[in-house]
């Protein structure tokens, strides 16, 4: 029934689905797809709100594979109040400056398998952040201010489109575990010797390259190289002979793995791996 020529909700819903009709579907049969799409958001916006009020009591706020597009905003209720914060796999392609920098007390951040192409200088203000994770994105380098991180311990940049070792991870004492896998990075400069982490992964890169200062790292104990383009010229030997690595993962580079034993300096190396390999066992 239509009021005074204007149609009703019902009969301007009726007609936008006749004219969005697809052939053989009675257009009528689509009601029940808007009825339920509208519902969908409004449990959205429920749940979104429900895992808030839960985050206040308890310090975490985790809403992973929701097909999220931006940071919650809603979060900037609780920037005193996070300890951790997971949004993994979503689609979010950027940090808000004006909030992100604001969680005092955060400690975990996790945005793995999203869109970010770019993380704000902002994010370095999270002074008591102590792990960062942000695999699967499109990053291609970090922030000039990242090492402010100060108490940063694990870091994880798997499949991202880094093309260097950013040479911020230097300046971070407490860090202590680096995934770099699967990114397009090509040399380890000199700078990777002041570099702090126990366990460094740099998988599935595109290395053919590696400083001689590698094997001045003080804390190097786990070094990850499969599936590079390294000849078997190109590591230096001071890996083996010179430096506190006890597990070295070369497999998947341009040499047998027989010829990297037959280096002046693969004893001592296995005399690390053998005493490391005693002691977990």
């Amino acid at each position: 029934m239509m009021s005074q020529g204007v149609p009703t909700r019902a009969e301007a819903l009726g007609a936008r689905l006749r004219r969005a009709r697809v052939p053989g579907v009675p257009w009528w049969s689509l009601l029940c797809t808007e009825r339920e799409l509208s519902r969908g958001a409004r449990m959205g916006n429920s749940a979104l709100r429900a895992h808030v009020e839960t985050a206040q009591k308890t310090g975490v706020f985790q809403l992973k594979d929701r097909g999220l597009t931006e940071f919650p905003s809603e979060l900037q209720k609780l920037t005193s109040n996070l300890r951790t914060i997971d949004l993994s796999n979503n689609k979010i392609d950027s940090l808000p400056p004006l909030i992100i920098g604001k969680f005092t007390l955060l400690k975990s951040l996790s945005l793995n398998n999203n869109k970010l192409t770019v993380l704000p200088d902002e994010l370095c203000n999270l002074k008591k952040l102590e792990t960062l994770s942000l695999n699967n994105n499109h990053l291609r380098e970090l922030p000039s201010s990242f090492g402010q991180l100060s108490a940063l311990k694990t870091l994880s940049l798997s499949g991202n489109q880094l093309g260097a070792l950013p040479p911020q991870l230097c300046s971070l004492r407490h860090l202590d575990v680096v995934d770099l896998s699967k990114n397009q990075i090509r040399s380890i400069p000199d700078t990777v010797g002041e570099l702090q982490a126990i366990e460094l992964n740099l998988n599935q890169n595109q290395i053919s390259q590696i400083s001689v200062r590698i094997s001045c790292c003080p804390r190097l104990k786990v070094l990850r190289l499969e599936e590079n383009c390294l000849e078997l010229s190109m590591l230096p030997q001071s890996i083996l002979s010179d430096s506190q690595i006890c597990l070295l993962a070369v497999e998947g580079n341009l040499f047998e793995i027989k010829k990297l034993r037959e280096l002046e300096g693969y004893d001592k190396y296995m005399e690390r791996f053998t005493a490391t390999k005693k002691k977990f066992a």
